[in-house]
């Protein structure tokens, strides 16, 4: 049976791709936990799967070798669903997956518990899960454990990318740091390739801003002289010195 949709799932997907994590090679902190996970609810597959748009896409994996499968064949995606542990004793007897292909077919899964990887934000972006060929049930003490290791997951992820993040503010506060190249004429800025472009063209190049555009009261008097006198009466109210007229002469 194919999963729902969760709520909020284009918020949900965002967050998951703010980690940049998906597609990436595997790293030892995660492989770690995976690891863990296996000897500790005593299985021969684990996984820490992050559920994508379409697919189910695998960070770590002890005993299997496949990177990703269908988000239409996933358990994962049902783990998402809800905010605690998914537990599975037996597939066969479950009418959820009882004709799931990864159950009738390799890898032949019967036990299947997966932890939901909740960020700080509430989003449910995958599981650590643990899988079995043969039905079997979890201690209190394994599933605590689980779901401990669950969070530890998350706070990689978020150690991540708070590290890339700090990454791309030092960038910025390279570029600002260095001498600039401003055109003594058109006031255009070179960056660091030789090209020259505006001065919003290269900072929305480097920082992630917009602009409005306004005129100032220098070259507003410069260059707008008519509009600068109305503004300037608008601003000046009368008073037993003189008119606004006689103000602004």
């Amino acid at each position: 049976m194919k999963a729902t949709v969760p709520p909020r799932e284009a918020a949900r997907l965002e967050a998951l791709r703010q980690y940049r994590i998906l597609d990436t090679p595997s790293e030892q902190a995660y492989d770690d936990i995976t690891a863990l996970a296996a000897f500790i609810c005593d299985v021969p597959i684990a996984l820490i799967s992050l559920v994508d748009a379409d697919r189910q896409w695998f960070k770590s994996k002890v005993g299997v070798d496949v990177n990703e499968t269908s988000r239409n064949v996933s358990f994962c995606a049902h783990a998402i669903l809800g905010e605690s542990i998914l537990i599975v004793k037996d597939a066969l007897q479950d009418e959820r997956f009882d004709a799931n292909p990864l159950v009738t077919c390799a890898p032949n899964i019967r036990f299947y518990a997966g932890v939901p990887l909740r960020t700080p934000e509430g989003h449910l972006i995958g599981t650590l899960c643990v899988i079995d060929h043969q039905p079997r049930e979890l201690s209190e003490h394994q599933i605590k454990t689980l779901e401990a290791l669950a969070r530890q997951v998350v706070m990689q992820l978020e150690l991540k990318r708070t590290s890339a993040q700090l990454a791309e503010a030092l960038d910025q506060i390279r570029v600002m740091g260095d001498l600039i190249p401003i055109c003594s004429y058109c006031k255009g800025v070179r960056d660091d390739k030789g090209f020259w472009s505006t001065v919003e063209k290269f900072v929305k190049g480097h920082f992630n801003v917009d602009f409005s555009h306004g005129v100032c009261d220098t070259c507003m008097r410069q260059h707008f002289p008519d509009v600068a006198l109305v503004l300037l009466a608008e601003d000046s109210p009368c008073d037993e010195h003189g008119s606004s007229e006689e103000l602004l002469g």
